[in-house]
């Protein structure tokens, strides 16, 4: 047999069937401290039905065959569907019947409830991401419909049910809904405050009450979602902004006035269906107040963005798995890559950024557990300031990540058949989703310069940790520093200061958290190295750091 064609000719596949938290010390570590370990069983089982190769494929499937719009049925109707591939429906109602759209709300009184979730969503993302769209955007908007009595009456048992239901049919024939979000158009993107959309009463008007849509959304994620929250100006081209419940299905159960234009292409989240649409007379109901549309939507788009950390969190769990994995099979001039000095630099890097990561989400979701249990000033500054900051940081770590995790695996890296490959696609999307980078910066210094406390308060929270490490401690004091800047010259700084701000919770989380092995390593290469900020993946002093530990940590053998 020619030696080309022989399997073992130093050729080895993606990593699969494995159970993703059993090889993930961090993420059981996270789920003990927070008391969640109530749930770890039932996220063993749901980790081991992820890795299976099964799972892989469907997650590969979903992503090669993309969405099909059908706009039109053979009479010329309007119908606005959307076709998925049955790897699609599979793995969102693997999601779905796992209880996690609805588990930080379905348990209210369980402590470490929100862990629990994200560990479920952490793990689900290291499979496939683009299911996670819609599940985040449901999740996301059932604090703002509790509190609307007659829509919750409506749709409560719907939006917190565990069933899959992929009917298109209207909601009162439902099991289970899932909801979008509909805020950007083509003229605005970011800025909300330029949309055009007009909504007209019928009747007097007010919250609760039914009015018509007409204008154009740029983006309308997930398009067959049951419903979206959509924002449009009331009365008047000029008029308030408001925040609108559009379902699907009109109250004739005929199809709502939500044409369907086309499906964007996207580098990424293939699986998963973006569009842009027309509003012909849609019927929608205001919910909270007019005039207070942006921050009816920014609520629910701060959940988003837990979830886009969370997903990014996941996406470099997996690279770096994927990775690890390879390198310890993979030959090259005369040794496994994993044992080659400047391979072991590049991989235990991979596994400081992921793991650090890990730790910030899952602070992340303690706090918004926290903030609703308690009404902690120290959760709400996390909850308020630190998402757009790590949502503005990790989603562009994991950009680079990813593609060092391509460069791996060299050229087998980059053709589409590889698990990094789609990772490396999938990267980008959690940082321009619901507010690319810049507006996360500006959006902590909009939430500090109102809640002036908050910084107070998380100052205090670190300063626990830089008294036992003093190069935290000269972090803090500099970053201290960058904050006394005139208020003109903040803006024009944001990104320095963001960055150091989430550099500097890492290490104490890691500190905190995680054995000293990683978190000496950590601040090392983050904190006290002049390329840490930021720097190559890679381009660290590994002759302190204890890179056998940490690559053992990363993923056991």
């Amino acid at each position: 047999m020619s030696p080309f064609t022989e399997p073992s000719a130093n050729q080895f596949a993606d990593l699969v069937d494995f159970n993703l938290l059993e090889c993930d010390p961090a993420l059981k570590e996270s789920l003990a401290r927070t008391h969640a370990s109530w749930a770890e069983d039932s996220l063993r089982d749901q980790a081991q039905q992820l890795g299976t190769a099964q799972t892989f494929a469907l997650a590969e499937q979903a992503n090669r065959h993309t969405p099909e719009l059908h706009t039109l049925d053979s009479r010329g109707q309007r119908i606005n569907t959307v076709e998925f591939h049955p790897a699609w429906h599979q793995l969102l109602r693997m999601y779905r019947e796992r209880g996690l759209v609805s588990l930080p709300f379905a348990l209210p009184q369980q402590q470490g409830r929100w862990t629990a979730w994200a560990a479920g969503f952490y793990l689900h993302g290291q499979v496939e991401q683009g299911t996670l769209c819609p599940a985040t955007m449901t999740q996301a908007c059932i604090p703002l419909l509790q509190r609307e009595p007659s829509l919750w009456s409506a749709l409560g048992d719907k939006l917190m049910s565990n069933a899959y239901d992929e009917r298109d049919v209207p909601i009162t024939d439902k099991r289970s809904i899932w909801i979008g979000m509909g805020m950007t158009e083509r003229q605005g993107g970011s800025d909300v405050r330029a949309n055009t959309t007009l909504a007209v009463a019928r009747g007097a008007g007010g919250r609760g009450a039914t009015y018509v849509l007409n204008g154009h959304k740029w983006f309308y994620s997930a398009p067959t979602s049951d419903a979206h929250l959509v924002v449009a100006r009331t009365d008047k081209e000029d008029g308030p902004l408001g925040c609108f419940f559009v379902p699907r299905w009109g109250s004739d159960s005929r199809r709502n006035g939500v044409h369907i234009q086309r499906l964007k292409d996207k580098v990424g989240n293939r699986s998963n269906a973006s569009s842009e649409v027309e509003f012909d007379n849609a019927e929608g109901i205001l919910i909270g107040e007019e005039g207070r549309g942006i921050p009816t939507i920014i609520e629910m788009a701060t959940y988003t963005r837990l979830n886009c950390v969370l997903g990014s969190a996941a996406i470099m769990r997996s690279a770096t798995v994927q990775a690890m994995a390879y390198a310890r099979q993979r030959s090259a001039f005369g040794r496994h890559l994993a044992e080659q000095p400047l391979m072991r630099s590049v991989l235990a890097d991979l596994a400081l950024e992921s793991e650090a990561a890990l730790h910030l989400s899952m602070r992340l979701a303690e706090a918004y557990e926290q903030d609703v249990d308690s009404g902690d000033p120290l959760a709400r500054a996390w909850k308020r300031v630190m998402t757009p900051a790590a949502k503005f940081w990790v989603c562009k770590r994991a950009v680079e990540l990813t593609g060092e995790a391509m460069e791996v695996f060299g050229g087998n890296g980059y053709v589409n058949e590889s698990i990094v490959a789609r990772l490396f696609r999938e990267a980008p999307v959690n940082s321009i989703w619901e507010g690319s980078g810049n507006v996360m910066c500006l959006d902590v210094l909009r939430a500090l310069s109102r809640e002036r406390e908050a910084l107070q308060a998380l100052f205090e929270d670190f300063s626990q940790a830089a008294r036992d490490e003093p190069r935290i401690a000269r972090a803090l004091h500099e970053l201290h520093a960058l904050f006394t800047a005139p208020p003109d010259q903040l803006e024009a700084i944001a990104r320095l200061l963001v960055q150091r701000l989430v550099l500097l919770a890492q290490a104490c989380l890691v500190l905190r958290h995680a054995p000293a092995f990683v978190s000496d390593a950590f601040i090392a290469t983050r904190l006290a190295s002049a390329t840490g900020m930021g720097g190559v993946i890679g381009a660290l002093d590994a002759r302190s750091i204890d890179i056998d530990r940490l690559l053992e940590r990363a993923l056991p053998h």
